[in-house]
């Protein structure tokens, strides 16, 4: 390997390779953990029951056919038939308690359990949505809580905004180390950038093997951050498989995507502007930075 090669992918390369790696790790999981947050609250709001309490004179027909209207419904995500008897049974083993033993008979309804569409979990749509249900003469109530729904909401909605200003934190933080590594690596070139200028080499011809250089150190980064990202996730899967729920294969992607896509930008543009800094400065100058 020539001279020339080893100082362009020598200790100093390598140094800033690593640099610029965990930087990007660190902001590919604050990416990860705005869309996780965000897929966390459709999760819990798609996990909110509302129960349809229906009428004991319902034969089996109209019961399918009740069913089938509500799996239609916008605001259902999931629709599941509960009976009398299966209703029975889950009380009497939650409680440790038949109650057909001192009242003589079945004290329960057949209901519809309907888990919710992540858009309609609040109280306005959820409101109209019930008022609708309330209307069908085949529905006895419908029964859910007004006080969690909206706790859920206040909830999400503050940790969206905390997340958000973290995100935002930690964005501009990563763009100011990654920025300083990439200036260091050019402060220690200034006077061969200045011997180029001197011999009269135009600014393109001696940006190109720096901006080539960046371009190659965001890369590299890049592919070493998703690798770490997506290994570290592996193993998190491994102890815990029901983290798909949350952490999908859509999440996976554009974490890797925007690490990518933001390592080659950033050490491109900052080296571009750094560049230029130094081209811009006279000899003299160079002794006084």
């Amino acid at each position: 390997m020539s001279k020339t090669r080893t100082s362009f992918l020598g200790t100093q390369f390598i140094t800033a390779t690593i640099s610029t790696t965990l930087v990007l790790v660190l902001l590919g999981t604050i990416v990860l953990f705005v869309l996780t947050a965000r897929n966390l609250s459709n999760y819990v709001k798609e996990n909110i029951n509302v129960s349809v309490l229906i009428s004991d004179e319902l034969d089996n027909l109209q019961i399918k056919k009740l069913e089938k209207a509500l799996q239609q419904a916008p605001y259902a995500k999931s629709v599941e038939y509960i009976s009398k008897e299966q209703a029975l049974e889950e009380e009497t083993k939650a409680q440790g308690i038949d109650p057909t033993e001192f009242l003589g008979m079945n004290p329960y309804t057949a209901s519809f359990e309907i888990k919710i569409n992540a858009d309609y979990a609040n109280p306005d749509s959820l409101g109209v949505a019930v008022k609708q249900l309330k209307g069908n003469t085949d529905i006895v109530d419908v029964v859910y809580s007004k006080d969690l729904i909206k706790s859920v909401n206040d909830n999400i909605r503050k940790v969206s905004i905390i997340l958000l200003i973290i995100a935002a934190l930690f964005t501009y933080i990563s763009f100011a180390l990654i920025n300083n590594t990439v200036r260091l690596t050019i402060f220690s070139k200034r006077f061969i950038i200045n011997t180029m200028k001197l011999v009269g080499a135009s600014w393109n011809f001696i940006r190109r093997p720096f901006l080539t250089r960046g371009f190659i150190l965001g890369i590299v980064s890049a592919a070493i951050a998703d690798a770490l990202l997506i290994g570290g996730l592996y193993w998190l899967h491994t102890f815990e498989p029901q983290i798909t729920a949350v952490i999908d294969l859509k999440v996976i992607l554009i974490v890797s995507a925007s690490v990518f896509l933001f390592g080659i930008l950033i050490t491109f543009l900052c080296t571009f502007f750094s560049l230029n800094k130094y081209l811009r400065m006279s000899s003299n100058d160079l002794y006084y930075i």
